[in-house]
């Protein structure tokens, strides 16, 4: 049986259009001037690390594909987003603690696929909140131009460095988590504002 509104449990809870627009938006910004830093930060680890990666991201999708029953709420939709933006908050902290390294790979590697075992189910609890045509266009826009920006971004702060003397890709990459650190705060703050929770009675 396909998932159907029915299927999506709001119990009490709301989506605020423009805050989640431009929490998308953010979002997509933070994944357009990330792209290109785990290149670099993954340099130390071994291809064989990628193989047991992929093994490991795809049985906790299918983990999390079998409690659908359960998860497919407005309230878990929230608590996902959460948890997943606080993972990658506390990656952003960790690379600027200790940047490079055997260790700093690993976890932000680990970190990553963490966040993208939840993917399936984010993009499908996305569209059964949304129910909603033009919303739905708004959101998908935000993500594409935020994308650009994001790359645009990215682009311009790599051409900064070097004009303030950065020059190695190591130094580049450390330097642009300065970015992302306000960036990724911004997007939470917005997370959380675009929830509306259930009126106390």
């Amino acid at each position: 049986m396909a998932l159907s509104e029915n299927a999506f449990r709001r119990e009490g809870w709301s989506l605020r259009d423009r805050p989640y627009t431009a929490y998308k938006l953010f979002n997509s910004l933070f994944l357009g001037l990330n792209v290109g830093t785990i290149f670099v930060i993954y340099r130390p680890l071994d291809p064989s690390v990628y193989s047991l990666g992929g093994i490991l991201l795809a049985l906790a999708m299918l983990g999390v594909a079998q409690l659908y029953g359960r998860i497919m709420t407005m309230v878990w939709f929230f608590r996902i987003s959460l948890f997943v933006e606080l993972v990658v908050l506390a990656m952003v902290l960790w690379f600027l603690l200790r940047p490079y390294g055997w260790m700093t790979a690993l976890l932000i590697y680990a970190g990553y696929q963490l966040t993208f075992a939840f993917g399936s189910y984010l993009v499908r609890a996305e569209t059964l909140a949304l129910d909603d045509d033009e919303l739905l266009r708004r959101v998908d826009s935000a993500k594409q131009i935020g994308y650009l920006l994001g790359m645009a971004g990215s682009w311009l702060a790599y051409r900064l460095f070097e004009w303030w003397g950065i020059l190695e890709a190591q130094q580049k990459v450390y330097a642009l988590h300065w970015i992302l650190l306000p960036v990724e705060l911004l997007i939470i703050a917005l997370l959380i504002v675009a929830f509306r929770r259930p009126q106390s009675s």
